[in-house]
């Protein structure tokens, strides 16, 4: 066998080697964008939903746990409408702590605590 002879190229095998090896990696990728897609898809909702949640802890710091109780647990922000859920707890310095959940009827929710007096001087 000449020197030529041994650098022929490459082998059917080698090819079909090379191809799924190939597919694996493109399948490995296509797997992880759709992934990264899905997670963060719902960061949106789950930003919106903090943020209805803060909306209502700030309005239990302004107004005290005992105006802030009677607002409405529906809320429509733009086109979405909110559940909240709150609950309240009295700590031993006199305040409430109010657990607020914000949720739309799909996607994903926020959840947030705050200390708040229960009544605030006009």
């Amino acid at each position: 066998m000449s020197g030529q002879d041994a650098t022929r190229g490459i082998t059917l095998l080698e090819l079909v080697v090379a191809v799924l090896v190939l597919a694996l990696a493109t399948v490995a990728a296509l797997r992880s964008t759709e992934h990264a897609t899905r997670a963060l898809g719902g960061e949106t909702a789950r930003v919106l939903a903090l943020q209805v949640a803060l909306n209502r802890a700030e309005e239990y710091r302004l107004y005290g746990a005992r105006v802030a109780a009677g607002l409405p647990r529906d809320l429509r922000e733009g086109p979405v409408l909110w559940r909240l859920d709150v609950t309240e707890e009295p700590t031993r310095a006199g305040h409430v702590l109010a657990t607020i959940g914000a949720r739309a009827e799909a996607g994903p929710g926020a959840r947030i605590a705050v200390i708040a007096p229960r009544e605030v001087a006009p």
